[in-house]
């Protein structure tokens, strides 16, 4: 049972839950969460911890505003921006791609897309139309669940599997047990993991290539959070150690990378996709069901990103331009501008440890998870949904790991980019309170 004299009002969150109609918050969605929380905060002032939503909480670079400000001035607002991208930021992306991954991908195969989302819808579209024997997306999960829901959308079927279990020699027997149907198009993945923050080792990644080589699967590599396994330096243009991909182990890739989190840019939705030049080049008769050429390139350009967008805002595109151009230069170190949320992490784990709660996914095989971006939890002797309408109660807000696709039903994911130094007075105030009135 709550009690009734919980750090925030009891009777005004219970009924904003209420109000919601969710029966269950464990199946909210991430969005649902923010609803109940702002409207919770609207009606009482109290401000929550908030751990639902991942957005970024720093300033963007001025580098950027700078780039957009001086582009608008030249009047790129009244032109249609080319479907395929500006050429500055073809440009840059692909340096990018050599400087931090070690990789080359022609300019051609760089796009601008409305943020990685608008990436992944556009990968789905092609990527899971190659083939009509083959059906949908396997996710390496747990995972962001709105790519998902982009499958359902799409009419696509999709299989997912928790990978904690399977990490290391075992991935390579649990992926060939979907591929080796025949029905698999797509894997996609995120590294690092949204939202266990998990890191593939380069033997998983090496499996991963290997499996997609031998049954013609496409990989989905989305690097939402490029570069932020701070275990590792991956700031410096063209010097090892490089953000590890599956790209060194097959030319069946595709790369979403954002700007939102490694360069605070998520209002603008800038993103890239981009796609191997054999990729990009090769021809899929089957295409032709739903586009107007085989080739894959050319239907990802002319036929997915055209239908989806018809382009992506032309200042945006300068302003990334400008950030991708200033770290390939080594004039802008984007990682050292992200580590205040490892160093977040770290401090809010600690506080949540010596309250009582576990980390659940808490392991990359034999070390400890990074501390970053995202961090999941859990409380012994409650499920997922208990734990997160109780922490309402106490001023805290997450999300359910249940809806990522994760077997932890128990867990909840926290984002630490929102929480202020001001506020873990409060974060330590409210989880010992939970402590003393849950605690065994």
């Amino acid at each position: 049972m709550i009690k009734k004299n919980t750090p925030i009002d009891y009777e005004a969150v219970h009924a904003k839950i209420k109000e919601s109609g969710l029966d269950d918050l464990g199946q909210g969605t991430i969005r649902e969460i923010v609803k109940i929380v702002n409207k919770v905060e609207a009606e009482t002032g109290e401000k929550y911890i908030r751990m639902e939503m991942g957005v970024p909480g720093l300033e963007p670079p001025e580098i950027g505003i700078n780039a957009e400000i001086a582009a608008l001035k030249r009047g790129v607002a009244s032109k249609y921006p080319m479907i395929e991208g500006v050429p500055e930021l073809k440009k840059e992306v692909s340096r990018f791609i050599k400087m931090f991954l070690d990789i080359d991908v022609s300019e051609e195969g760089c796009m601008p897309t409305v943020g990685s989302m608008q990436g992944a819808m556009a990968a789905f579209l092609v990527a899971n139309r190659t083939d009509h024997n083959k059906k949908g997306t396997l996710f390496i999960d747990p995972g962001f669940p709105v790519q998902k829901q982009q499958c359902q959308v799409l009419g696509h079927e999709y299989e997912s599997f928790d990978v904690y279990d399977y990490r290391g020699k075992k991935l390579r027997d649990k992926l060939e047990s979907y591929l080796k149907t025949g029905t698999v198009s797509s894997i996609l993945y995120s590294n690092p993991n949204n939202p266990a923050w998990i890191c593939f080792t380069d033997e998983e990644l090496r499996i991963i290539g290997e499996m997609a080589n031998k049954y013609d699967v496409i990989v989905i590599e989305d690097l939402a959070y490029f570069g932020m396994d701070f275990r590792k330096d991956y700031s410096h243009p063209g010097v090892p150690p490089f953000q590890p991909t599956v790209a060194k182990y097959t030319d069946n890739y595709i790369f979403l990378i954002s700007s939102s989190k490694a360069f605070s840019y998520a209002g603008q939705r800038v993103g890239t996709i981009a796609i191997s030049d054999k990729l990009f080049q090769r021809r899929y008769p089957d295409l032709k069901r739903y586009y107007a050429t085989d080739g894959f390139g050319y239907s990802m350009i002319y036929g997915a990103l055209y239908a989806l967008s018809s382009g992506v805002t032309h200042s945006a595109q300068y302003g990334l331009a400008a950030m991708l151009k200033a770290a390939n230069d080594g004039k802008y170190n984007f990682v050292d501008s992200v580590k205040v949320y490892g160093e977040r992490a770290k401090r809010m784990k600690k506080l949540f440890l010596e309250n009582g709660f576990k980390i659940v996914y808490d392991t990359d095989i034999d070390e400890p998870i990074a501390d970053g971006f995202y961090f999941t939890f859990s409380y012994p002797g409650m499920s997922g949904s208990e734990l997160l309408e109780k922490l309402l109660y106490y001023g805290i807000s997450a999300i359910s790991l249940a809806i990522t696709g994760s077997n932890h039903s128990e867990g909840l994911r926290a984002c630490v980019s929102q929480i202020q130094e001001s506020q873990f007075k409060d974060l330590e105030y409210r989880l010992k309170r939970f402590h003393e009135d849950f605690g065994q």
